[in-house]
């Protein structure tokens, strides 16, 4: 039996609602702040599917995810269909002007041998890994959120 482990980590970005709804809705643009996540493909014939695929450290799991529910500016849940099991949701909070995201992930892990190796290890690297990722979301969206300064 498995057990499902839950990471969620969460942080401020200095850019309007509508612009980081849009970054972290385009699915496929996750590789850019993700960087477990090797590639991300929306399917073309059903956009709530896509094909996802994680590599790190010579490691390499896909998996097909379906988005649950979606509320415009406010979530996005998912859960896998099939291959890696993981489920969770990215939040969102309007602070006029800039934005919370918070972001959820749960994954299972086979009996009492997933409990010992998030307690020793894997879960600080998850939660390690999902704040760098945050953190290189909020970069980008900064970045993007910048007008750029013309030369005189």
């Amino acid at each position: 039996m498995s057990e499902w482990l839950e990471h969620t980590v969460q942080i401020e970005v200095a850019a309007p609602m509508d612009l980081v709804w849009d970054l972290w809705s385009d699915l496929e643009k996750m590789p850019l702040w993700m960087k477990w996540i090797d590639s991300v493909k929306v399917l073309e014939e059903n956009p709530d599917l896509s094909r996802w695929k994680l590599a790190t450290g010579g490691l390499e799991f896909s998996w097909q995810s379906r988005i649950r529910q979606q509320i415009f500016h406010q979530m996005i849940q998912w859960e896998s269909v099939d291959g890696l099991p993981n489920r969770g949701a990215i939040r969102f909070y309007d602070r006029h002007g800039s934005s919370i995201v918070r972001l959820s992930v749960a994954y299972a892990i086979p009996g009492v041998l997933g409990k010992i190796m998030d307690r020793l290890f894997l879960g600080k690297a998850v939660e390690n890994n999902l704040m760098e990722s945050l953190q290189a979301f909020r970069d980008y969206a900064q970045a993007v959120a910048k007008p750029v300064s013309q030369p005189n």
